[in-house]
């Protein structure tokens, strides 16, 4: 017996790029890869599964030649691994490609795209149809932790994937979505980001519309009623049935009303018809809007939505998706993804509305590439106005002065050494206060070294003199 086709990955320890090698793997591939800036989850989870690692881009990894080289779009011409794949001409595709001629072609693709919450409510949708007993495949960009893992193959037909509007790579520089073809395709919300790639708002729209052209008329798109940039979308043409999340009573779509000002539990509708009531451990408008949209989606493959409901009971939000990582001293530290003023401004209302008058402390790396860019200088401040006391930390290559944020706060401070950062937030702390660690980054370990101090002053509390 022959062994499995090698494949290599350049940039393996991206989230999307680290599912498609769990999914190589279990579809018999060997696999191997490589990345700068390792750091968990996706690390660990990569270690978890035998795959091996190599830090950097000597060219040395190559040799011998792999079958396949799938190169992430962090990687761009110049990249020493990169131009020994084109010099000696070795076979390479994008991870994209990879997924939709390898594992989507057969498969009935539920997509989740949006600037917000793609991770989040593809996590919810996965985990409604395993509920359901359905064992969908999925490709996640975080780690569920319902299941574990960023992806799986899953059994035919459903592959849940988060379908983000970055470009391919460095030689397709169309959005990675449109490589998907799905049949039921959630546009969760749209704003400007990604400002490296797109020029203005106008190009990410054509772009979200270059994915609504894929999908068939059997198909479903479910869709915010009130998002304008969405319904610019929807104007370029629909040719596929639409459901709305509506965000009142009274719509044809979708709805809720909430009976927890915290979002922990609220009453759905559809049509003007109550579907049931979700009572779980998430909160905020924004992730009872998530599930909304994953109600509606699984609804299209073939789950009532009574039963969505009740698995959305036992949902836990993926990893880093306001993931307390401790609690010492009566100060609980969250970890949260949320990198663009809108999602920073729905997390912070999201957990006010659950700790009441309780300090929030939030704590902020702006290292997105819109974010280097400037872009959102002037709704960054704003957008952390429900926090008691704001710590920014200024990143190296940041184009900006985090200042002029500060400037436009109160009770904000500026930090450039994660150490004092640490410190600071250990020494200003005390019990009931809430610490929302918020970046897209690793943060330098910002968690391990906050609740390691907490721990220590702790002790120091504790121990009899």
């Amino acid at each position: 017996m022959s062994p499995p086709l090698h494949i290599h990955i350049l940039g393996i320890c991206g989230t999307f790029m680290g599912g498609i090698a769990l999914l190589a793997r279990e579809l018999g591939f060997t696999v191997s890869g490589a990345d700068q800036n390792v750091y968990p989850p996706m690390s660990t989870q990569l270690a978890d599964a035998g795959i091996a690692l190599t830090e950097g881009w000597d060219p040395a990894q190559l040799e011998p030649a792999p079958d396949l080289v799938i190169i992430g779009n962090a990687l761009s011409r110049g990249n020493p691994a990169v131009e020994h794949v084109l010099e000696r001409g070795l076979a390479y595709t994008s991870g994209p490609a990879f997924l939709a001629d390898y594992l989507l072609k057969d498969r009935w693709v539920l997509a989740v795209a949006g600037t917000h919450g793609k991770t989040t409510t593809a996590a919810m949708l996965a985990w409604i149809l395993e509920d359901a007993g359905l064992a969908p495949g999925f490709l996640i960009g975080g780690i569920p932790r319902n299941f574990g893992l960023s992806a799986r193959a899953g059994k035919a037909p459903f592959f849940v994937v988060e379908a983000d509007e970055y470009d391919t790579a460095f030689f397709d520089k169309r959005s990675k979505f449109v490589h998907y073809r799905p049949r039921t395709v959630v546009l969760n919300n749209l704003e400007y980001d990604h400002a490296d790639i797109f020029p203005d708002i106008e190009a990410i729209e054509r772009q979200f519309h270059h994915l609504l052209r894929t999908v068939p008329g059997n198909g479903l798109v479910v869709a915010p009623q009130a998002d304008p940039h969405i319904q610019r979308v929807l104007a370029m043409g629909c040719w596929t049935p639409l459901e709305t999340i509506d965000t009142q009573a009274g719509g044809a779509g979708w709805h809720a009303e909430l009976a927890q000002p915290d979002g922990s539990a609220f009453e759905v509708f559809f049509a003007g018809q109550s579907q049931g009531t979700v009572s779980w451990d998430s909160l905020g408008a924004h992730n009872v809007h998530n599930s909304l949209a994953a109600i509606a989606a699984a609804r299209h493959a073939g789950v009532p939505a009574q039963y969505a409901i009740e698995a959305l009971g036992t949902f836990q939000s993926p990893k880093r998706r306001m993931e307390i990582r401790g609690e010492i001293g009566g100060v609980t530290v969250y970890d949260d993804f949320a990198h663009h003023p809108t999602a920073i401004r729905t997390t912070l209302a999201g957990l006010r509305a659950r700790v009441g008058d309780a300090r929030i402390i939030a704590v902020l790396e702006p290292r997105s590439n819109t974010m280097r860019l400037g872009i959102h200088r002037d709704t960054l401040g704003p957008s952390l106005a429900a926090a008691d006391a704001v710590l920014l930390y200024q990143p190296a290559g940041l184009d900006w002065n985090l200042g002029q944020v500060i400037d436009t706060l109160d009770n904000a401070q500026l930090f450039d050494d994660i150490d004092a950062l640490a410190t600071y937030i250990a020494q200003m702390a005390h019990p009931g206060d809430q610490v929302l660690i918020m970046s897209n980054g690793a943060f330098g370990g910002l968690h391990e070294k906050l609740l390691h101090l907490l721990a220590m002053q702790q002790d120091k509390t504790t121990t009899p003199t």
